[in-house]
């Protein structure tokens, strides 16, 4: 199937409109229509209902392949461009939000210290995707955080021959209401709330169907949706008695409205962790270098000169 073709079919079943996805692509309504003609004749099947528009079910499964297929194909331009482009003195770095801690800040201030011509984007990003704009070199390197086991790397996709590094785990709490009545224990089992009212908010806080799969469990059952990234209104709705929710210890300790307590079972810490193209020199190595020392005694792979981890199925 050709790539152009593919590409063309996702964005008209995202936007569906043929005319949409046109201005999208810069290509005329004609070439788009010849683009899905081309490929349904291939395949010998219709791949998109015409009024309204909208995948057929072979379309709909097509769908499933063409997404990753086209991101693998964005990854190895990115990484060929990597390989010719000539060194430049800028970087972007894609951080989700919680991984914006005090630790990546000072790490941040010491290279840009040592090399003062050099220029930084920081990028606010959900951990969800920033392996995809790692991968596709719209950003230099990626800084992601999610809860996992101590000393496990986090679960991220397998998209791209990616390498990781840890940078930190720290304690993992859940948040309450000051005046909740389990506010004031020391800490607290997992399976102690399974039937709690809690708040999804899967791109930044830890999603709730990861609660349902470490416990094993149907509990954890939201009562709210929240759709963003702002830590501080998160917390407002957790302090205001809509739910429940997993977020770092260190992030919660100057909100008098709520209280953290401990999570002690099961044993859960909340990582952070680099993640940036095998492809790496100048100064987008620099700083993975420092943002990688503060986690190099979390990795067993201690002989590798920048203290990786090198996964190429994640």
């Amino acid at each position: 199937m050709d790539p152009h073709f593919l590409r063309t079919f996702v964005t008209v079943a995202r936007c569906g409109s043929f005319s949409e996805a046109a201005r999208e692509l810069g290509y005329t309504q004609s070439a788009v229509s010849q683009h899905i003609a081309a490929l349904e004749s291939e395949l010998g099947t219709a791949i998109l209902e015409r009024r309204p528009v909208a995948p057929t079910s072979v379309g709909a499964r097509l769908l499933e392949h063409a997404a990753p297929l086209l991101l693998r194909l964005d990854a190895a331009r990115a990484d060929m461009a990597r390989l010719t482009a000539a060194p430049v003195s800028r970087v972007t770095v894609g951080v989700s939000p919680l991984a914006l801690s005090p630790d990546f800040t000072r790490r941040l201030t010491e290279v840009c210290q040592a090399s003062p011509t050099l220029e930084i984007t920081v990028r606010a990003l959900s951990s969800q995707a920033i392996p995809a704009e790692v991968a596709k070199g719209t950003v230099d390197l990626g800084v992601v955080d999610g809860m996992a086991a101590p000393n496990d790397p986090l679960n991220l996709p397998d998209i791209a021959p990616l390498t990781t590094a840890p940078v930190s785990e720290r304690p993992i709490a859940v948040v309450l209401p000051t005046m909740h009545p389990l506010a004031g224990r020391a800490s607290l089992c997992l399976s102690d709330l399974i039937d709690a009212r809690w708040i999804d908010a899967p791109e930044i806080a830890v999603p709730l169907v990861q609660l349902r799969t470490v416990t094993e469990s149907d509990g954890y059952r939201p009562f709210l949706r929240y759709e963003g990234t702002d830590v501080q209104g998160l917390i407002a709705l957790a302090g205001a008695g809509y739910g429940l929710v997993l977020l770092p210890h260190a992030a919660v300790n100057r909100f008098p409205e709520v209280t953290a307590v401990p999570i002690c079972e099961p044993r859960l810490v909340h990582r952070i962790e680099l993640l940036h193209s095998r492809i790496l020199d100048g100064c987008a190595k620099q700083l993975a270098t420092a943002l990688a020392a503060d986690g190099a005694s979390l990795t067993e792979d201690s002989n590798h000169p920048m203290h990786l981890n090198e996964n190429s199925q994640r």
